[in-house]
């Protein structure tokens, strides 16, 4: 009888340790996703900050006058350069979205530059640039979602908190762009 019992308390904490084990690495990798999903982001915001120095030159040659706005625009890039937590990075990066939208409706005003096929091909690709940030966003959210689950919902909560797991930040919209477009005909 006390062979069974030794055997059962042996299988039982066999059992606890291996699912204590497990917990741990879910936690591990669902953090290393995390930080491999905001490199991502990273990788796509390097790509438009890349591209911004030749767009900027572009319009310069057409709308010289406009230093004000490719001011906003290098400042912006800049800020998005120096950013160090995805919070920074997020209003850095909404700063830049504003900005470049500022720089396209100054090209509105210039028929020359709209036509020039530099001016086509960089706005071609920023455009893409964006639609990957937006995707990447989207997917850093979703790992950041996972992973937060996992740090909050018990068991894996006591693993969290005994290994310093600490629960990640989303991106999030500006509250400008979270209102809803008023449209007049």
């Amino acid at each position: 009888m006390n062979l069974i019992l030794l055997i059962i308390v042996i299988i039982l904490v066999i059992f606890i340790v291996v699912t204590l084990i497990h917990m741990y690495n879910n936690l591990v990798g669902l953090r290393n996703r995390v930080k491999n999903s905001y490199a991502q982001i990273d990788v796509q915001l390097k790509r438009r900050n890349d591209l911004i120095p030749n767009l900027v030159e572009t319009v310069k040659g057409y709308a010289g006058h406009e230093k004000g706005v490719l001011e906003e625009v290098t400042n912006a890039r800049t800020s998005v350069m120096n950013a160090s937590t995805p919070q920074e990075a997020s209003e850095a990066n909404n700063q830049l979205t504003g900005a470049l939208k500022s720089l396209f409706a100054v090209a509105e005003n210039y028929p020359d530059l709209k036509a020039n096929s530099n001016f086509q091909q960089l706005q071609t690709e920023l455009s893409d640039t964006e639609d990957k940030i937006s995707y990447a966003r989207q997917f850093y959210n979703d790992v950041v979602l996972k992973y937060n689950n996992a740090c909050q919902q018990f068991p894996s909560s006591i693993i969290a908190k005994m290994f310093g797991f600490k629960e990640e930040v989303f991106f999030e919209a500006p509250a400008a762009e979270r209102e809803v477009p008023e449209v007049k005909f």
